[in-house]
């Protein structure tokens, strides 16, 4: 099967005639192994599916956008690189439903820090294509969202951040900034800190997959 994306994929234990989707997004310079470690932990209905993001870093690390410094050494995101990342995962999406059996009310995108903050542009930008995003360690970048998708209707958009309080890539401020604006957007948020860095807690995994389940 020739998809844009490589990836990887578990099948649901439990066949319906369509099963719920869980997209995994992995971190920049990581791959599609990464989050698909834990696939065998996630509820047996779902398909459980790990892309690899399109640009090669070399050495098996990928990314969805690159990330440059100046000569101050401050960091700044490649913002064309991530909208047209952004439309390579939604356009992946519909690839994904034409072949397999996926329901496409039940998509859920899970993403660890690059892979999170993609995955809120994409839920922002075509809220009727994802109907949960997992964003772990990540933060909210509107920039990347389509231009007018303030106007989109977020009624059936729900959202599980998290991100660990010493986390020392992406300071844990710039999470918590996230939370007003999701909200101001109409969109059911729940938000919870951990004692780590840059990284899943057990308890954070145990988390969001009960929030998965109810």
């Amino acid at each position: 099967m020739n998809l844009s994306l490589h990836h990887l994929v578990r099948e649901p234990k439990i066949k319906l005639e369509k099963n719920p989707l869980l997209l995994l997004l992995h971190g920049y310079g990581s791959n599609e192994e990464d989050l698909f470690s834990f696939a065998a932990e996630l509820p047996d209905n779902y398909y459980v599916i790990s892309a690899r993001a399109p640009y090669d870093m070399m050495y098996g690390s990928y990314a969805w956008y690159a990330i440059n410094f100046d000569a101050d050494e401050n960091k700044f995101s490649d913002i064309g690189q991530a909208r047209a990342s952004r439309d390579i995962i939604a356009n992946f999406i519909d690839e994904l439903l034409a072949n397999y059996a996926i329901d496409s009310d039940n998509v859920t995108l899970i993403g660890f820090s690059q892979g999170s903050i993609l995955s809120y542009a994409v839920a922002l930008s075509y809220p009727e294509k994802i109907q949960r995003v997992v964003a772990m360690s990540g933060y909210l970048n509107t920039e990347i969202a389509v231009d007018d998708f303030a106007t989109n209707d977020f009624t059936n958009l729900k959202i599980f951040a998290s991100h660990g309080m010493v986390d020392q890539v992406i300071p844990v401020e710039w999470a918590r900034k996230s939370i007003p604006v999701l909200e101001q957007l109409g969109i059911q948020v729940v938000y919870k800190e951990y004692p780590v860095g840059h990284g899943v807690a057990p308890q954070n995994f145990f988390d969001f997959k009960n929030w998965l389940q109810s």
